[in-house]
């Protein structure tokens, strides 16, 4: 018998087709980008809404189908179709989550679609109960099969295809992809509708059944809503993710920004900003720190085996004439190029740290002894003495340095002052060389801290006595001026300070 088919009924099934496909790829997304219950929500919920695009795709395309006797389909076959295109979805979309889409799963993945597909088709064919039954022609059967294989390939391709695209570009491509599905998926209904003939004379036993003139439209109507609200929810979620994206952007960006900045303050409140290295308080925390940890250490050991910490006071000998002569820039650059040299000559378990103008320091953790510290003194003084290239001029500069060590010279808290006294003697010797540290070389200091301390109380006190004293010119035997005697009466000392009269 002649078949005709309803022009519309194809332009709905073709639309339906091309529309389940665009939602269905905005879901397969959706289940992928989720994890755990979510994505199995959205697996359970995809699916459904994928089969019900497919079926009603398919169950259109039927219902636009005629002949010359009135046809129906029958209710259980065309819900078995309908259970057969949820399969088919569920594997898709189990398929579509996954990480990668090797060859072996690509070709198991396209023949079990495929094979879904044309399950639901011919199982909706076996929906209309013909007397006598439809003669099919294989070939064209089998070609629908193929269609249907290759269209689930391109399907599963196209899935793994729309994760690389940026989502500037995403939305037309997304709908250029679900054309091609669409017309791959409805190319294959209606090869297998041509597979299908019907002698003259047929009568179709289930006309009673499901094909009323208004099924289609129905049908298309509520296949069309059920399809807009799984794709605006799919949208509203990823608006959610990508606002939550954005929020977790910005508290990392937060996060990092905070970091950055206490890593400035740290900098600022322990770096000496020219030359990079430790500053005083740092310093002071590292020494206290090591100290500690070595009286805890020495206190399980015996005195033989103790180990010590040892400090380098380092004071730069000519450098203020570099200063004065070539500028502060070349000043800066010499105190750059010293903290490098004495980077080199530590070990990185060792601290240096500017605390003055030309004055540095270093702390020696676990130093073996005095002749460990005389022998890094000696490469420090020898690498300091090296030529400074300004340019266009090599200046020379030199370093007087004191060592202290912990425990033989004294505590920690004054380990620093008498690498100080030791840095003194060192220069008075001439400077460029070193001077272990020895009880009598805190002696002067102490004392001038004390005269220092007593000359400060002595207005309060009393002690002071103001005498004129006649200057006389030999020449012309008169007075030339006067000049002031402030005398200092001391209980213990006898000392005269003098200054000129204005």
């Amino acid at each position: 018998m002649p078949s005709t088919y309803d022009t519309w009924g194809v332009i709905a099934s073709i639309l339906i087709a091309c529309f389940a496909s665009y939602v269905t790829l905005d879901l397969a997304r959706r289940v992928q980008t989720h994890a755990g219950w979510a994505a199995m929500s959205w697996w359970l919920g995809g699916s459904l809404v994928m089969a019900t695009g497919i079926w009603a795709m398919h169950f259109v395309g039927m219902l636009a189908f005629s002949l010359p006797i009135d046809l129906g389909y029958s209710v259980f076959w065309t819900t078995m179709s309908f259970l057969a295109a949820l399969v088919v979805s569920g594997v898709a979309l189990g398929l579509a989550s996954g990480r990668t889409l090797g060859r072996a799963r690509l070709v198991a993945g396209s023949l079990a679609m495929g094979a879904g597909i044309s399950g639901m088709h011919y199982i909706g064919m076996h929906a209309l109960d013909m007397v006598p039954g439809i003669v099919w022609h294989w070939g064209m059967v089998a070609l629908s099969v193929v269609i249907a294989v290759a269209a689930s390939a391109a399907a599963l391709g196209i899935f793994f295809w729309l994760r690389k695209v940026d989502d500037e570009s995403r939305p037309l491509r997304q709908v250029i992809a679900a054309l091609v599905m669409g017309v791959a998926i409805a190319g294959m209904h209606y090869t297998g509708m041509e597979a299908a003939g019907f002698p003259v004379g047929s009568i179709c036993g289930s006309a009673d059944a499901l094909g009323s003139d208004g099924l289609a439209g129905g049908i298309t109507l509520a296949c069309g809503v059920v399809l807009l609200l799984a794709l605006l929810t799919s949208q509203y979620d990823a608006r959610v993710r990508r606002h939550a994206r954005r929020m977790e952007v910005s508290l990392q960006q937060a996060n990092t920004d905070l970091q950055t900045a206490n890593e400035e303050l740290r900098q600022r409140a322990f770096i000496d900003p020219l030359t990079g290295l430790a500053n005083r308080l740092l310093f002071e925390d590292r020494l206290n720190h090591a100290v500690a940890r070595l009286d805890r250490v020495n206190d399980t050991v015996s005195s033989r085996h103790a180990e010590k910490v040892a400090v380098l006071f380092i004071d730069l000998d000519g450098f203020k004439p570099v200063n004065d002569t070539y500028g502060h820039g070349a000043g800066d650059q010499v105190l750059k190029e010293v903290a490098r040299r004495l980077s080199r000559e530590m070990r990185d378990s060792d601290t240096a740290a500017r605390v003055g103008g030309d004055e540095f320091l270093l702390l020696i953790e676990a130093a073996g002894g005095a002749a460990d510290c005389v022998a890094l003194a000696r490469r420090v003084v020898a690498s300091i003495a090296q030529p400074y290239d300004l340019g266009t001029d090599r200046v020379t500069i030199a370093a007087s340095i004191g060592i202290a060590i912990h425990p033989d010279h004294g505590p920690g808290t004054r380990l620093v002052a008498h690498a100080d006294a030791a840095m003194y003697a060192a220069k008075a010797m001439g400077g460029s060389s070193y001077a272990v540290f020895e009880p009598g070389m805190g002696n002067a200091a102490q004392e001038q801290i004390t005269l220092q301390n007593d000359l400060k109380q002595a207005v309060v006190k009393g002690q002071l006595e103001l005498h004129y004293q006649p200057k006389m010119s030999s020449a012309q035997s008169q007075f030339s001026g006067v000049e002031a005697l402030l005398r200092w009466n001391h209980p213990d000392r006898h000392q005269h300070i003098r200054a000129p009269v204005a």
